[in-house]
Formats: structure tokens, sequence, C-alpha cells
């Protein structure tokens, strides 16, 4: 995802504009968001305003766009958050106290929430766009519920999201995504600024044949195979747009779609002269990076490499069990080996020995230790993992070890699988910790 130094007060009018209806689980992020990042926590319930006005203009395959949120309304327990709601208050927002009505402390956010945007559905102003901030997989049948009546949905979620909540959106904002959203000073879902276009070379010029001078070429007729070669700014930005904002490496027959949607001239021009898509892209969008290998897949180089690959972990003397290829496909829990694991969990106890915990840097250099040792461990994984460790409880400080960080990782796939609605023997919950936790559980207690 990439930013823009023109902030959103800045920006001007575009010609789709949403009517939005924004509704806030609270709770929800402010919580999953401390534990990812303190200081985006703090930046997400103290200034509201600055991260609504930075969600007022935005890009997607089809150009950009503005939103005006008729609706905004935040849902919060009163008894932990009371001194947040003036906040959100001063930002326009409608404040719902959902107090703890059970035992377990459990608030009324949920059932809040759905019934007005419920009512929001039913109102006599059609609301183009629901957005849903909350990571709670419970909001699912809400979500169907505006597809089904023809809204677009978006998600935004400050922890792991369940695959099939995701799914049902049709933009998902992820943890990290809201977490740089929050505490950027420009919108993180606007793509760079237009860039100039690159000119095909012609014959178009002077040159001498029988003593007279060649005039230039007409330019309303150039050659058929060059006539789109440099690919309308449209396409570029659809791309950018569809891999910066993706939590993966997205294949190369969505990335096609979305830039044959954006200028449709490409499809006829057998993509602009270059012959093929891989070979246009790799001539028109140098921003982003790709590999043929079946399906194809195409990614930003700034947070993937070729090791985020789907597949490309895989050990050839390795054969995951059943068990394992259900939580990686429910969960996207990486598909990492028993082994590749150990040597992650035990690089990234070493480097938070030797250096303090900063995420950008931390698993830059993570990454780069697991490929040294022979591990092919992507930086979108060690990001994973980083995240599920937090979200796990556990502090990631000098003097963290590689157990602590396998317990609390396991715990939270061993989460993952139950919130997915899993059923986990014993048995299961084993062995998934003995595989995710690189084996360095074996001698430690079960966390309780």
């Amino acid at each position: 995802m990439s930013t823009s130094s023109v902030t959103s007060a800045n920006r001007p009018e575009t010609g789709r504009r949403f009517r939005t209806a924004l509704f806030v689980d609270f709770d929800n992020v402010y919580i999953g968001l401390q534990r990812l990042d303190p200081v985006a926590a703090e930046a997400f319930a103290t200034d509201p305003a600055h991260w609504l006005s930075e969600l007022e203009s935005g890009t997607d395959s089809e150009g950009d766009f503005s939103r005006r949120f008729l609706i905004r309304a935040c849902y919060l327990n009163p008894s932990k958050f009371a001194t947040f709601r003036p906040n959100f208050t001063r930002a326009g927002f409608q404040v719902v106290d959902c107090p703890s009505l059970t035992q377990q402390g459990k608030s009324s956010a949920d059932i809040n929430l759905v019934l007005d945007a419920v009512d929001a559905l039913a109102a006599p102003t059609h609301y183009e766009e629901f957005v849903i901030v909350s990571a709670d997989a419970d909001f699912t049948p809400l979500a169907l519920r505006c597809r089904a009546a023809d809204r677009r949905v978006t998600i935004m979620t400050a922890s792991p999201a369940a695959a099939a909540y995701r799914a049902v959106a049709d933009h998902v904002i992820t943890a990290d995504d809201l977490a740089e959203l929050v505490t950027s000073t420009a919108s993180t879902l606007n793509v760079e600024a237009p860039r100039t276009p690159v000119v095909a070379p012609t014959t178009r010029g002077r040159s001498r044949q029988a003593g007279k001078v060649e005039q230039p070429e007409k330019l309303d007729e150039p050659p058929a195979a060059t006539a789109v070669v440099d690919a309308s700014e449209a396409a570029h930005k659809a791309i950018l747009q569809r891999v910066r904002t993706a939590d993966r490496p997205v294949t190369l027959g969505a990335v096609a779609g979305a830039a044959q949607k954006a200028d449709p001239r490409l499809t006829g021009s057998s993509w602009g002269g270059a012959g093929g898509f891989l070979q246009w892209l790799a001539r028109n969008v140098p921003e982003v990076a790709s590999s043929p290998r079946p399906p194809g897949y195409v990614w930003d180089p700034k947070r993937f490499g070729e090791a985020d690959l789907p597949g490309a972990v895989a050990e050839p003397d390795t054969d995951p069990s059943a068990l394992q290829r259900q939580v990686t496909a429910v969960t996207d829990t990486p598909g990492l080996s028993r082994s590749n694991y150990r040597v992650l969990l035990t690089a990234l106890a070493a480097d938070l020995a030797s250096h303090p915990f900063d995420r950008a840097e931390t698993s830059r250099r993570v990454r780069n230790a697991c490929q040294e040792a022979g591990a092919a461990v992507g930086r979108s994984t060690v990001n994973f993992v980083i995240s599920g460790a937090l979200y796990g409880g556990q502090q990631l400080t000098s003097k963290t070890t590689a157990q602590d960080l396998a317990a609390a990782w396991a715990d939270n796939v061993v989460g993952l699988c139950r919130g997915a609605r899993m059923e986990l023997s014993n048995g299961d919950v084993a062995a998934i910790r003995e595989w995710v936790g690189g084996g360095l559980l074996k001698e430690a207690p079960q966390r309780s």
C-alpha cells in the first residue's frame, strides 16, 4: 500500500462519490491494535477525525472515488473506554454505549451494530457502501446481507480475520494497513500520483532521399501495434491499487483482469503490441514484480518476495499432513515445515536479543537471517508470525526466548483454528503446536 504526499484536504473531487455508512466496533479494533502497534491504537482512539479524512478518497480498479460518510457510528464499552468517547463525538460520530451484559464481560456492541446496519439497509437513503471496522467474523452474515442488496462492502480489521469473512468483502484493509492508515499523514488508500506516459518510439523526423526532405508522419495515424503501447494511466493505477492493497501476492489472472477492466483497449491490441501480459507488465509497470510459475503471481517487491508465493516454502522431502493442509487453507497460517518454523522462531528471538523491536526492520532482518540459514521464508510470513505472537499476548523484548515466541504463536494458530470452527481433538492441538512451534515446545508446558 503506497502513500501520497497530498492530503485528502487538497485532493480534487472525483467523479464517483459513494454514500457510505461506517460502523466501528471500537473494543475489537482498539484491543487488536494495542497488540499489534500501541502507537497506532492510541492514534486510532484519540484522533478519529484524521483517519476518517484519510478514508474520504481512494482508488480502485475503476478509478478514483470519494466517500461521503452519511452514517458514522461507534460502539464502545463505557466501563473500559469512556475516556475516548469525546474524541469520536468531536469527529462527528454517533457514539453508542455498549456496556457488558454478561458475567464474561462481553458487551452488546455486536448486536447494536448489526441492528443499526440492517436499519440502514432498509432506509430510504440508498447507501452504496457499508464499511465495517472489526475483525469479528460474527459480522459475516451482515456482510452477506449487504452484498445481496447490491451494496459495496469494505472491511477494516485490526487482528486476523477469518477467510470467509474477508471473502465476502469487496475490499479489505488489513491490520498492518490500518495501523499505517491511522498513523500516516496521507491516505494509504491512494496509489502514487500520475506518472508521465512512456511514448512509443516512431519513425517521425527528417531523412534525406533524392534531395528531398521527408515530411513527418501524421500524428493521427500511429502504427496499429503501438496505438496503446504506452498503456493508459487507468490500467497502471488499477494494477498498483490491486497489488499494493493485497495482503499477499496476487494471481496473474486477477491483475490482468484489473488492467483490462480499467483499459479495455489492451485486450484487442495484443497488450499494446507487447505480445503478452507479462511482457506488457514488465515494460509498463516496473514498480511490481512477477513470476510466470503457474498460475502466475504479481506482488509488491517492497513487501514480498518469491518466498512468499504459495508453495514456495514447501520442502521437497516434506509431505504436509491432512491437518496441516486444513489449517493452512482455513486460517492462512503459513505452510512452513516444522524445521523452517524452528529457524524462523530462533532467528526472531536472536534478533530481539540484539535489536529493539521495530516491525519493519525486525521482519527484514529475520527474513534475511532465515534465508541465510537455508530456509525459504518470505517477509510476509515473518510478519504473520510476529503478529500472531503479539496477538497471543507475547511482548517482544530482549528477554523473549524462542520458546516464548513458539508458545504464543502456537496459541494464536490454535485460536485461529477454533475461530474457523475447526473441531480439534487434544491430539490435533498437540500436533499443531508441535508443527508451528518448530519442536521448541516439547519440553515446555502448554500455556493456559
